[in-house]
């Protein structure tokens, strides 16, 4: 793996429409460019960025439960995702994040029995690239349907790519519509 930079900040609402968030909601977002080892040419077999997405699963998870500064077991939600410069493919940010970076990750968080959220973009330097977020156990908790913004004025370049995985230790600020709560969840089948 042949990492350029990461960066790692935490985002906390202190209040939300005049109203006090107390405890503020915290979300953690861990990020590496990578060089694309791929860029510029079709290759058929993509295993090298899968190992990469297992090492960085468990990077960047870490990350961001320090940069919280909690025990995994206090993660609440996680998400992924990746952007590809221009001389790669859509398929190269599918290799990183989909059959190899969850397991990590979920090491790094303490369970993790729900599906980790995942977007895919082509982009350049200092587009804004959205993470979604979702409960790490039971996708059914309405309250951490969320997303997080990430962007580097200098990345991903046109041979890079931009990975970021997200981890949370609440929901949204203020949820009020219903379903499912953490408080609830059991976490056994992924979805409650």
């Amino acid at each position: 793996m042949d990492i350029r930079k990461t960066a790692v900040w935490v985002e906390e609402t202190h209040t939300e429409i005049g109203r006090a968030i107390s405890p503020p909601t915290r979300k953690a977002v861990a990020v590496a460019v990578i060089a694309n080892p791929f860029a510029g040419s079709y290759v058929e077999d993509l295993t090298p960025l899968m190992d990469t997405g297992a090492e960085l699963g468990a990077l960047l998870g870490k990350k961001c439960v320090d940069a919280l500064g909690i025990t995994p077991d206090q993660a609440e939600s996680y998400g992924k995702a990746a952007m590809v410069g221009e001389n790669g493919e859509l398929e190269h940010a599918a290799a990183l994040l989909h059959p190899s970076l969850g397991a990590p990750l979920r090491k790094e968080v303490e369970k993790g029995a729900a599906l980790v959220p995942s977007s895919k973009k082509m982009g350049g330097p200092g587009q804004v690239l959205d993470v979604p977020l979702g409960h790490k156990d039971a996708a059914y908790v309405r309250s951490h349907f969320d997303a997080v913004e990430v962007r580097l004025n200098d990345a991903p370049r046109a041979n890079e790519i931009l990975v970021a995985v997200a981890v949370t230790d609440s929901g949204r600020p203020l949820p009020r519509v219903g379903g499912l709560t953490h408080e609830d969840a059991v976490g056994s089948d992924g979805l409650r």
